[in-house]
């Protein structure tokens, strides 16, 4: 007999969430990842870009078969059109994609399309539904609106990355997650969305804006806030119960003290120990045969980190050194504690969870390794992207099967210079 189907787990039948969503996007470089986020879910981006394309290709490193690997990941599963925005020609064609798109992603310098005639205003007067975002560095308004800036510079404006030292005294910028320029074009896509689901109600277009530092600082939050808090009086805002109320430095810094909150190595690695709940702490005691720590120490219920408990820590670091870090994930299932792995950007691509629920789509099939969206929809198939297209790659296709232009107009749209030279 064929196994039941998991109720949990239906399987995928319907159309992708965003077919039939068509997204003009005019971008460089990393912002371009707002149409990236859409284009996963199944929406039509069509990339418009100058007669020589994104110069994104050359951008950064690895460099991939000639192109970069940022060009390969954040222009995945669109098509590409060469327009010279210079031209009447050029601009007439981009006002007939607007006309029957959803939205028009503006990913650079604020106003770059308003200065050829092709802002918002003007574009509501073909299509008085659009759907128009525009992301750049620092936003449309303030004293830094109009600074030349790249990623990381958001990241050091929000207060994410503290500098560090060498060893002649110069300092440098340490290995971290990119905040800003991830988090942006995701709010983007997320204004996006909101402004076409406006859109289909009401008939109504929206202009949204969106800065990447502004992205950064709303990422981290709690630190931010934390300092904000701490300026009121202590008779307002406090530490936790479980610290004896005393105030403590915002985020993980104010953890470097904690003892059942904490890494420590194990015999081939580090695990993550996280048991700064009664409950998981007392069942982790128990799985060790080490119930004389719980009865020493048995914390509060909640958010107890046993700061400055270097004797626990000696105890729990001897325990720990006794197994491999996968040992310990597995057995914390089992017990119910709560122990993690401890990857770096390279082991990641090993752990068994990452295998399960994400991978890597292959870079035979996609110009390179990547990860794809981590949205799951159990219920819709969504598209496998295709690899991040060559400048002008779909100017036909786009055209002639989205346009509708014959080919005597295509020839004279190319003899007129619109597509640029040699496209």
């Amino acid at each position: 007999m064929p196994a039941e189907a998991d109720p949990v787990r239906p399987s995928p039948s319907g159309a992708a969430p965003l077919a039939g969503v068509r997204v003009i996007e005019v971008s460089l470089l990393g912002p371009g990842a707002v149409g990236t986020h859409l284009a996963d879910l199944g929406a039509e981006v069509i990339k418009v870009e100058p007669p020589a394309g994104d110069y994104i290709r050359q951008m950064t490193w690895p460099i991939i078969e000639g192109s970069s690997l940022l060009h390969w990941h954040i222009h995945r599963g669109k098509k590409s059109l060469t327009l010279d925005l210079r031209t009447d020609e050029a601009q007439d064609v981009f006002r007939d994609l607007v006309r029957d798109a959803d939205a028009v992603i503006e990913a650079m310098r604020p106003g770059a399309l308003a200065r050829r005639g092709l802002g918002y205003e003007d574009l509501l007067e073909i299509n008085p539904r659009l759907v128009f975002c525009t992301i750049s560095g620092y936003g449309m308004t303030g004293p830094y609106a109009n600074l030349p800036s790249h990623g990381i510079a958001y990241d050091t404006w929000a207060g994410i990355v503290n500098p560090t030292f060498n060893d002649d005294g110069f300092p440098y910028l340490p290995e971290h997650a990119s905040i800003g320029i991830h988090a942006g074009p995701l709010f983007g896509a997320l204004g996006v969305l909101a402004g076409i689901t406006k859109a289909r109600a009401t008939g109504e277009g929206s202009f949204l804006e969106i800065a990447q530092s502004d992205a950064a600082a709303a990422m981290d939050w709690l630190r931010s806030e934390t300092w904000k808090a701490y300026e009121r009086p202590e008779s307002e805002v406090t530490g936790n119960k479980a610290d004896d109320y005393e105030r403590r430095a915002p985020g993980t810094a104010g953890m470097e003290e904690g003892v059942r909150y904490q890494v420590y190595e194990s015999s081939d690695g580090f695990v993550l120990f996280m048991a700064s709940e009664q409950e998981f702490w007392k069942n982790f005691c128990t799985g060790v045969d080490r119930m004389d720590m719980f009865e020493r120490w048995p914390g509060n219920t909640y958010g107890d980190h046993a700061r400055g408990n270097t004797e626990m820590r000696r105890e729990l670091a001897a325990i720990f050194a006794t197994r491999t870090t996968a040992e310990w994930v597995e057995w914390s299932g089992t017990v119910n504690t709560t122990i993690a792995p401890v990857n770096t950007p390279q082991t990641l691509a090993d752990d068994p969870q990452f295998l399960d629920r994400f991978g890597f789509m292959p870079h035979e099939t996609h110009g390179a390794d990547m990860i794809g969206t981590p949205l799951k929809f159990l219920d819709a198939e969504l598209p496998d992207p295709t690899p991040a297209p060559t400048a002008g790659q779909h100017n036909d296709e786009v055209l002639g099967s989205v346009l509708g232009y014959d080919g005597e107009r295509i020839a004279a749209l190319r003899a007129a210079g619109a597509l640029g030279e040699g496209n």
